[in-house]
């Protein structure tokens, strides 16, 4: 459906507002765990709870909102969720306690759900078919955006306010995107008489669903913290997982109504697009990840520094996406962005892990820049290619099932992660620490200069010998093996982007015609 240039630039604030808003959310609380845990007197381990009930509800209601969508009317489950969204957010900046926040996040991560898939089809039918890609290149931008500048507003406000503003931020912006979205953004024809009766609601399906999905991101979230499958919960979830998720996939493949069409995925184009999707996520999600806490931890960033060190990537990204969205509306293939995406996160990966202790802030900026390129030439031509050779009626399912697939890359990305930096940090400790031998005459000299240089400062002598310069060494020690471990993440993100390099001959390299191009649009809700 066509509409005027003004309307046409209230949809693309209101659609990428609210799909910034909640990306920004699912990185933005990672900063502040600290502030929390300590002014809400909970553990920090109990604390990430905050982060695991959004990323659960989230990636649950993710695929669901095709189906959804279609119950309660495009327009009228948007809107819904916008306001959901915005008042959880206000009740989570109010929480007293540890689990009222929790509560509170996993019912904004239920009305975020939908700022995705929904925010993306209303995005696309204000554009005419030729201008598709322009308006995945614009999508784009906040998928990059949203989880990129999550951090780098979250660092300034830790340091500079309370905690809560992290989340009572979304407020004027939810209410904006509600008044624009009730205003501006028009029913679908079919949305004016929805008979429900003749939507029936796939109980098996959701319930199947969510067990699984669930459980799924509980043993990813958890996973590291409680020593994987040593722990009963672990166990317990792990096998929740497996069996609602083979009951989901079965269910759904073999009933006559499905809540989500899975027979979509006999599309070879459809599954390439969601494994390097996938693979997308990872690096996005799990470069964000790693990088500050190394910057932070290792090289002595505040919060606000490590953030603003995102920001090469992110400004090439916002220049890069409508240029690319452009030129994929002329026909420029998009596998040769794709390769293009590859190869840079791969040298990103490698690049990263060639960082030393004392590199300065201007080292890290070429390496930021690369992962922004990266980033931009995947998001938007795999945006374009989910749904190329699906039907009009099943395009909704495509893009339902990519966003779940690029959300589930970052949760595995950041699980995968942490367990092994975790995991490499032990490693290289205990190569350091056996490397120490009492007779080393190098090592003995170390040792009296460190504790030299702590009575220069004030230490007692005596202090600064039997227990200053040790204490002074296991730093040293612990810094250096907390950098390697970082590094070697930063080669698993290229590692597993090579892995993941057979799926891309999958994707259909062909121009696809202006008819094609048409049902696109017009599907992508």
């Amino acid at each position: 459906m066509a509409v005027n240039k003004l309307t046409k630039v209230i949809i693309v604030i209101t659609t990428i507002a609210a799909a910034i808003m909640e990306l920004i959310d699912t990185s933005i609380i990672n900063v502040a765990l600290n502030n929390i845990s300590g002014n809400l007197g909970a553990t920090l381990e109990d604390t990430s709870w905050v982060v695991t009930a959004y990323a659960i509800a989230n990636v649950i209601v993710i695929p669901m909102t095709g189906f959804l969508s279609r119950y309660f009317g495009r327009k009228n489950y948007y809107l819904t969720s916008i306001i959901i969204f915005t008042i959880a957010s206000y009740m989570c900046g109010s929480s007293s306690s540890l689990w009222m926040l929790v509560l509170w996040r996993f019912i904004q991560g239920i009305g975020g759900g939908a700022l995705l898939s929904v925010s993306q089809g209303i995005l696309f039918d204000a554009f005419e078919p030729e201008e598709k890609g322009i308006a995945s290149g614009i999508f784009g931008m906040g998928i990059v955006i949203g989880p990129t500048i999550g951090p780098i507003l979250g660092g300034y406000i830790v340091d500079n306010y309370h905690w809560s503003l992290i989340f009572d931020i979304n407020i004027p912006v939810g209410i904006l995107a509600a008044f624009l979205t009730w205003r501006y953004i028009d029913r679908k024809p079919d949305e004016y008489n929805i008979d429900r009766k003749s939507i029936p609601i796939d109980y098996t399906g959701i319930l199947s669903l969510t067990a699984g999905i669930g459980a799924l991101q509980y043993v990813l979230e958890k996973g590291q913290a409680d020593d994987w499958f040593e722990d009963e919960w672990i166990r317990i979830m792990a096998a929740i997982a497996i069996v609602g998720l083979a009951l989901f996939i079965w269910w759904e493949v073999t009933t006559k109504k499905p809540m989500i069409n899975l027979k979509v995925m006999k599309s070879m184009n459809l599954i390439g697009s969601n494994a390097l999707t996938f693979a997308c996520g990872f690096g996005l999600f799990g470069s964000v990840y790693i990088f500050p806490l190394m910057v932070q931890r290792v090289m002595g960033y505040t919060p606000t520094e490590s953030g603003i060190s995102l920001i090469p990537g992110a400004l090439v990204t916002i220049v890069v996406m409508p240029i690319i969205g452009i030129s994929l509306s002329k026909g420029v293939p998009p596998l040769l962005y794709v390769i293009l995406g590859f190869i840079l996160f791969i040298l990103h990966g490698y690049t990263s892990a060639q960082a030393t202790a004392d590199a300065d802030k201007w080292w890290f900026t070429s390496t930021q820049i690369c992962r922004g390129l990266g980033t931009a030439f995947l998001t938007v031509p795999l945006l374009s290619q989910a749904v190329v050779g699906l039907k009009p009626q099943d395009m909704a399912y495509g893009i339902s099932l990519n966003n779940m697939f690029r959300q589930l890359g970052g949760a595995f990305g950041i699980a995968i992660l942490n367990t092994y930096t975790t995991r490499r940090f032990a490693v290289h400790r205990s190569d350091l620490v056996s490397n120490l031998q009492a007779n080393n005459p190098l090592l003995n000299e170390r040792l009296h200069g460190l504790a030299n240089g702590l009575t220069a400062r004030g230490l007692n002598p005596m202090t600064a010998k039997t227990s200053g310069a040790y204490f002074s060494l296991d730093h040293t020690i612990t810094s250096q093996a907390q950098m390697s471990a970082y590094l070697d993440g930063f080669i698993l993100i290229s590692i597993f982007f090579i892995a993941t390099i057979p799926f891309m001959f999958l994707l259909k390299s062909e121009k696809t015609d202006a008819e094609t191009r048409a049902k696109i649009a017009a599907a992508a809700h």
